[in-house]
């Protein structure tokens, strides 16, 4: 049964699906070297053009993916995230994702976004445990991990660099405890 995210508020956010007007703005986060500090290289505006239609194919097979980021009520994509399924290690899991513009970093926007994410994965999807991986230097990626009560459980290489994989069961409970901006 194909499950259909509609978009999800919170106080401060609105995350709804991409449209085609979003292809400029994501290809400008995903290629852009100061969105990714963490990695040796961003991807190229072409390969972030096929990253976004990959993202679309995904909505349109499964009926969730990742989300354009705004702010309620000031119009503009400041960030993309959500739920994508994927294999790892031969499981079917829930990888979860979020990357913002720079000049939001520190405002509590990717735990903001990423507790609505995960309340609806499980409303939803609640057979499917919900992973992040990130790169072992990305201190902040590792807070917001944190924050969202996922606990690492391995590391290992993943797309050629050291990553630190975290995981939250379904089993785990609500997720909870963050305030409007996104901190405990």
């Amino acid at each position: 049964m194909t499950r259909r995210l509609e978009p999800l508020r919170t106080r401060r956010l609105l995350l709804r699906p991409f449209t085609d007007a979003d292809l400029a703005v994501v290809v400008g986060i995903q290629s852009a070297r100061d969105t990714h500090p963490h990695e040796s290289a961003p991807r190229t505006p072409q390969e972030a053009r096929t990253q976004f239609d990959s993202w679309r194919q995904h909505w349109a097979e499964h009926g969730y993916g990742y989300l354009a980021v705004e702010r309620t009520g000031i119009p503009g994509v400041i960030g993309v995230g959500g739920v994508q399924a994927t294999e790892l290690g031969g499981e079917r899991v829930l990888n979860l994702y979020y990357r913002f513009r720079p000049e939001v970093w520190g405002r509590g926007y990717a735990p903001e976004m990423a507790a609505e994410v995960l309340r609806w994965a499980q409303r939803e999807l609640p057979e499917r445990p919900v992973v992040i991986v990130t790169n072992v230097t990305n201190a902040p990626a590792r807070r917001v991990a944190a924050k969202l009560a996922f606990r690492e459980y391995r590391r290992a290489l993943y797309a050629g660099a050291p990553a630190v994989y975290y995981r939250r069961d379904p089993a785990h409970g609500a997720v909870g405890g963050t305030g409007e901006d996104g901190t405990r």
